[in-house]
């Protein structure tokens, strides 16, 4: 179930990043930084940096330069210590 959940936030946080490079090309209003990097912290981090670099889009903010990643090890450190208990 909680791999379900994690695709899903992770495809979506993707389609996120895809709009809003479309949208900025539009030169059309844009998805919010802040929703951006909710979809991170809620489990999407890695759709994110996906799509950072998939569509080269945010890549030279420094808060999703340095904080997307920081976003990924802190989950990954937080699911190697839930582990076990799961």
């Amino acid at each position: 179930m909680f791999k379900n959940y994690l695709l899903i936030v992770n495809v979506t946080a993707l389609l996120l990043m895809l709009a809003d490079k479309w949208k900025a090309q539009q030169k059309d209003r844009r998805i919010r930084e802040n929703v951006l990097i909710t979809a991170a912290v809620i489990g999407g981090s890695i759709g994110i940096w996906a799509g950072m670099y998939l569509f080269r889009h945010k890549t030279k903010h420094l808060k999703f330069a340095l904080g997307i990643p920081v976003i990924l090890a802190l989950q990954i450190l937080i699911g190697m210590c839930i582990h076990p208990f799961m």
